[in-house]
């Protein structure tokens, strides 16, 4: 079984380029979003807790299933620690053995901005040129590289309530031209072609409403990720055309939780495969409620694996018993 730690990742994405990195997982999850019907899909498994959260996301057709373990703990960066860690696997669906265990924190970053790349695609206007920010926390540096894979951006407006993510987001960003720190929400938002909303609240929040946006917008939230947390006003929710990855899941953690009456244009698959249209006019506003499926980490996860298996960058462990006769697993343990 390939494992693919952090180096490994490291050396695969140096190799690639992280340009064509993003391209690739891009072109990865438009490949699998195209072909949904084919896939075995259910909602995440999550086990909730007072500080926070830890989930299985399982997806799978009929040559591979993948999954993803992963949490969400808010207060962690207070101790010096992450929020959310992630592990995933790929394994043969026809035989059910392992092929891959690979670090998935950075994979899951990726894969969500690939995926918000994605519906920018669809949803936003084409000739977008100012991206607004909201929250610079871990996810905001690939949200920014991966929309730029898709939209022409010039300009990059951000606020964060806390100034040493802002600052980070501006070190770590620096080569990128038309950086424009901000104040306040509002500040940022002004003029903005495309708003990303990336915050780590768990709490109902409301950082857009009504006579915020300006017509012809795309907003892409992806803070509202489970149960009891979101970033927008219901009463926004009205007027956007909204898109979603799978109702099912969208319904209990995304931001129609707290609207459930309103209309749902699609899903993202349908878009991708042209039976809805993306945007239709100049002027709506479209909103990619967007709460991470395990598609898009099944895809990453079928990537990574080509690119590990080609590059030859990876460990090769033993995590599964060969023995000479398969009914005679005991004499693993008796093996010199």
């Amino acid at each position: 079984m390939r494992l693919i730690t952090i180096s490994h990742l490291r050396q695969i994405i140096r190799r690639t380029g992280m340009d064509d990195f993003l391209r690739q997982s891009l072109s990865a999850l438009e490949a699998a979003f195209s072909r949904w019907h084919e896939f075995r899909k259910s909602p995440r498994h999550a086990t909730h807790y007072p500080h926070g959260v830890i989930e299985l996301m399982p997806c799978a057709d009929d040559d591979y299933y993948s999954f993803k373990y992963v949490n969400g703990h808010t207060k962690n960066t207070a101790e010096g620690r992450l929020s959310i860690v992630a592990l995933g696997m790929l394994a043969d669906a026809r035989n059910g053995y392992p092929l891959m265990l690979s670090e998935m924190t950075l994979l899951t970053a990726i894969r969500t901005a690939a995926t918000t790349a994605l519906g920018a695609k669809y949803l936003a206007r084409t000739e977008s040129r100012h991206l607004a920010m909201i929250g610079t926390g871990a996810q905001a540096e690939f949200q920014l590289l991966a929309t730029r894979q898709v939209l022409p951006i010039e300009q990059v407006s951000y606020f964060d309530t806390d100034p040493r993510a802002m600052q980070k987001f501006a070190r770590n960003m620096a080569a990128c031209a038309g950086l424009i720190p901000c104040r306040s929400i509002d500040q940022a938002i002004v003029d903005a072609d495309m708003i990303i909303t990336a915050t780590a609240a768990r709490l109902h929040n409301q950082l857009l409403g009504p006579g915020m946006i300006r017509p012809g917008s795309h907003i892409h939230a992806m803070g509202g990720d489970c149960p009891g947390k979101t970033e927008l006003d219901p009463a926004l929710l009205q007027q956007c055309k909204i898109v979603v990855e799978y109702l099912p899941q969208s319904l209990a953690e995304g931001e129609i939780q707290l609207s459930q009456e309103t209309p749902i244009h699609a899903e993202l698959w349908e878009l991708v495969n042209g039976s809805k249209p993306g945007r239709e006019e100049p002027l709506e506003v479209t909103l990619f409620d967007s709460v991470g499926f395990a598609l898009e980490d099944y895809a990453v996860l079928r990537l990574v694996y080509q690119l590990a298996c080609d590059l030859d960058i990876c460990d090769d462990v033993e995590l599964t018993p060969s023995p000479a006769d398969p009914k005679d697993l005991y004499s693993t343990l008796l093996s010199p």
